[in-house]
């Protein structure tokens, strides 16, 4: 079973292990933290926080009942009603539905809790799964982008449209 819990602090050690564990499998898909990201994730962890509680970004974990992260879905930009979702699942999680489920959870969050009613997205065009998962989760390609040097597709879902609920 698995939970989906907003991001606090008490998350920055399983957070990391998740980050660490599944680095090269991430980057295969997007474009690598660096190792500036696991040096300083501590202080950059307390950062997020601080921008969350400001309402810049609404951060979460998706994690199994031993308290292990699995996932991590995020809105961030946040504004004039509208942010950017982000989502990463871990390798051994990968193909069980996990992320389409917390991205259509977050979704409902973000109309339901943060007042949201637009979400944005991208993909690199050689990642079919995340492609699967936004138009699952009701999201429409709306067109072409670079995602760190790299073809990509943007995609959008109007979370004002209740019948847009998948």
């Amino acid at each position: 079973m698995t939970m989906l819990q907003r991001l606090r602090a008490d998350h920055a050690p399983a957070l990391l292990a998740f980050e660490r564990e599944n680095r090269a499998y991430f980057a295969a898909f997007v474009p690598d933290r660096g190792d500036v990201y696991f040096t300083g994730f501590d202080a950059r962890h307390a950062e997020l926080l601080a921008e969350q509680a400001a309402g810049a970004h609404h951060f979460h974990v998706l994690a199994d009942t031993s308290g292990a992260v699995l996932g991590r879905v995020n809105l961030v930009d946040v504004a004039d009603g509208s942010a950017e979702l982000g989502y990463r699942i871990a390798e051994r999680a990968a193909g069980q539905g996990l992320a389409t489920s917390a991205v259509r959870e977050v979704c409902g969050l973000a109309r339901s809790r943060y007042g949201l009613r637009s979400l944005r997205a991208v993909t690199t065009v050689d990642n079919p799964a995340s492609q699967a998962v936004l138009g699952r989760a009701g999201f429409v390609v709306g067109g072409g982008t670079t995602l760190g040097g790299r073809p990509g597709l943007r995609y959008a879902r109007d979370l004002d449209d209740e019948d847009a609920d998948v």
